[in-house]
């Protein structure tokens, strides 16, 4: 439910912020498909780049970099679940494809729903569940249609959706308190400092094939850095001030149809899905138009009493 000093400017704001922001996720799946790295490495090197660029932008606005010692601590550990979100992400997209992880990726959603109300105060909402059954139920038709081996791209990719939906949840109790960007460079600096702790190790096991990018690889990660993280974090935090954890998470889920396009587009990956992933697709798209339509009424959507 919207706050009632929430002005109809501010709210109208807070949606342009969203969607502007969703659109420029929408391709990051495609730039991190194109970049010869392995997930762990395409990550670390994302983190680097978009900590230097927020680091950079708040100097230049003259913004404070001073946060309690109780807010550092809650920043670092919703900075690691990023990481480890962005790991799952990225590991989805080399196990399987751009398409199949941006779809399943939508069930933030159901873990939103499901999860919001036992860590926050927020009431439990059946029309959220709803929604979320919807997702889910798509998500199934997905999974039980594949025919390509896409078993731990699958797994990787909703595991990246529940993780996800602890990002926003958590990041709720603290953009109130503190500017986006602030929040944004020290969530991405302790990322950035878990992730390097535990990176030997990583290239150890996995041993990946590339430890440095090449030119091509630079320059995309400076786009995927800059353009499609640095910008959205801090349009979606602004956002999150006035709209609820859950209408975002769903919200989000219009990514997928602009990083699906892309990659139908750029890698022709339509021609490897059959007609369940499309049913599945179309499906969790629907509790989008359906959420969409509740939200320009003004209004909670109401289930009738049982």
């Amino acid at each position: 439910m919207l706050k009632s000093y929430n002005s109809k400017s501010d709210i109208t704001k807070a949606y342009l912020q969203m969607h502007l922001s969703i659109i420029l996720w929408g391709a990051t799946a495609v730039l991190g498909k194109s970049i010869n790295l392995s997930e762990g490495l395409l990550v670390w090197y994302r983190m680097i780049i978009t900590t230097l660029s927020l680091f950079t932008f708040i100097l230049i606005t003259g913004k404070s970099f001073r946060v309690s010692s109780k807010q550092f601590m809650a920043l670092f550990g919703i900075g690691v679940l990023l990481m480890v979100h962005w790991l799952f992400f990225y590991g989805a997209i080399k196990y399987s494809n751009v398409s199949i992880t941006l779809s399943l990726f939508s069930s933030t959603t159901l873990f939103t729903a499901l999860i919001e109300p036992v860590i926050t105060d927020k009431k439990f909402n059946r029309v959220e569940l709803l929604y979320s059954i919807m997702a889910i139920a798509g998500i199934c038709i997905i999974f039980y249609s594949d025919t390509n081996s896409y078993t731990i791209g699958i797994v990787l990719a909703i595991l990246a959706a529940f993780v996800g939906a602890f990002f926003n949840i958590l990041n709720k109790n603290v953009v109130n308190e503190v500017s986006s960007d602030v929040v944004s460079f020290y969530e991405l600096a302790s990322g950035l400092l878990a992730l390097t702790i535990f990176l030997p190790l990583y290239i150890h096991i996995f041993q990946p094939a590339q430890l440095v990018p090449t030119t091509q690889d630079w320059v995309l990660l400076f786009v995927l850095a800059v353009f499609c993280t640095h910008a959205p974090l801090v349009l979606s935090l602004n956002a999150l001030r006035h709209l609820s954890a859950f209408t975002l998470n769903l919200s989000i889920n219009l990514e997928p149809v602009y990083g699906i396009a892309l990659a139908f587009i750029i890698f022709g990956e339509n021609k490897r899905m059959g007609p369940g992933f499309f049913v599945g697709t179309a499906l969790i798209m629907l509790s989008v138009v359906l959420h969409s339509y509740f939200s320009s009424k003004g209004k909670e959507a109401v289930l009738p009493e049982p």
